[in-house]
Parts: structure tokens; C-alpha cells; sequence
């Protein structure tokens, strides 16, 4: 058995929530899951519809974005995930889709507000949308910049990507990502329902009043703080 089983299965139970969880339509998403002691990641292969998956057509690759072990050609956004990896040294798991809510976010080019106690258990600020890549970036090594117009937006903002673990990247889609597979998957259909009830939000009432700093502050430390109090111990 491969010394890379364990990601290969980890990786391929990702992919196939996708699906489940309506984040994606075909083949328009993918999940990797890495081994930091190995210095590799498991992720989908490029274009494969996910009834043909398996865990062992689970591609293969290190952190500079180069095949290790597989015979199908990996997801094409597997250099913006090996960046993220190579330089968020914290997450175990990153996800893309193009699930319709958190897109049409991304398309507008617009942060989602943070509207709600639902976005406040999960964030205590707005969901980053960076904006569309310059046209340098989108010329040269596009998804290997991708990674990048990630992090320095982030950076930008002031924001820990432990902290805020998902993004817009302008007129393109979201990212999510978190210390294991199955969390980066978690975040990704939390952000799709944030979207989603944004959305509905701004369409019941324009111009609507964004949540009070003491119900994000309350929301956010049961769940998150150091005297949460939300699910068992």
C-alpha cells in the first residue's frame, strides 16, 4: 500500500462532499488534503467527473506543485494550492468550488457583510473578496499567482488566515481552507450559506443594518473563545 494512502483517502471523502453538499456542478471544484511530514498533498484529478474517483486516482504532489505519485494529471488549480501550503505552514486541507452564491459574491467583486449571528459563529468580520488579478498576474504563471493574490490580499487586509479561513478572489470563486480536509469543506458550504443568506438579506431589505459589534463579539466566543461554550467538551 502507498505511504500516501491515508491522504489519498482523506482527499477523496472531501471530494465526494462536494457534491453532496451542492458546492459544485461536475467537475467544478476540488479538495486536497496534506501531509506536512511528508511534505506532499492528495488532490483531485483534473476534470474527472466525481462518480469516477477513487481514492487511489487521488493525485500526488509537493509543495512546489510537482507530481510525486500518480498517473492522471492533477486538478488545474493545483499550483495555487501548493503555494498556500508551501507558505501557510497551519492548514491541512484546501478547497475551490464555484458553488453559486459565494461566486456571484466573487463576480460582483463585493466582500460579504457580515449581517448575521450565522456569519458572526464563523467570522467577526467581512468575507474578503480580493480583487481580479492584474494583468501581469493573469499573463504569467495564472494559478500559481492565484496563491498569491490570496495571501497578499489577506495580508493586506490585516487578516490571519487561521483566524479568516476562506476568500472571494474577484470575478473568479471561492477558496476555503483549514487544518484538516474535512474542515476546509466545512467552511466551504458555511460560506455558501453566508452567501446565500446575504443575498436574500440585501433583495428583503437594500439597505440593511449590518450586525452589532456586541452580538458579533458574543457569537463568535461561544463558539471560538477561550471560554466557549457551544457543543460538548
Amino acid at each position: 500500500m502507498s505511504k500516501y494512502r491515508h491522504i489519498q483517502e482523506e482527499a477523496y471523502e472531501a471530494n465526494m462532499q462536494l457534491p453532496k453538499l451542492g458546492l459544485v456542478l461536475f467537475t467544478f471544484g476540488n479538495v486536497s488534503a496534506a501531509d506536512r511530514d511528508l511534505g506532499v498533498f492528495a488532490i483531485k484529478p483534473s476534470g474527472v467527473p466525481y462518480e469516477e474517483l477513487s481514492p487511489e486516482s487521488m493525485v500526488i504532489v509537493d509543495f512546489e506543485g510537482n507530481t510525486v505519485e500518480g498517473s492522471l494529471r492533477p486538478s488545474s488549480d493545483t499550483k495555487t494550492h501548493a503555494v498556500l501550503y508551501k507558505h501557510w505552514e497551519k492548514i491541512g486541507g484546501i478547497v475551490h468550488t464555484h458553488s453559486t452564491y459565494a461566486t456571484s459574491w466573487a463576480q460582483a467583486q463585493r466582500d460579504i457583510p457580515i449581517y448575521g449571528t450565522t456569519h458572526a459563529d464563523h467570522n467577526t468580520v467581512d468575507i474578503p473578496c480580493a480583487p481580479p488579478m492584474s494583468d501581469e498576474m493573469i499573463k504569467g504563471n495564472y494559478e500559481y499567482q492565484t496563491g498569491f493574490q490570496i495571501m497578499n490580499y489577506l495580508q493586506e487586509k490585516g487578516m490571519s488566515y487561521e483566524e479568516v479561513e476562506m476568500v472571494l478572489v474577484g470575478n473568479h470563486a471561492p477558496f476555503t481552507w483549514g487544518k484538516t480536509a474535512k474542515k476546509a469543506v466545512y467552511n466551504s458550504a458555511v460560506l455558501e450559506e453566508v452567501a446565500r443568506m446575504a443575498y436574500l438579506t440585501e433583495q428583503i431589505r437594500i439597505e440593511a443594518p449590518r450586525l452589532k459589534d456586541s452580538l458579533v463579539k458574543k457569537h463568535y466566543e461561544r463558539k471560538h473563545g477561550p471560554d466557549s461554550y457551544y457543543g460538548q467538551q
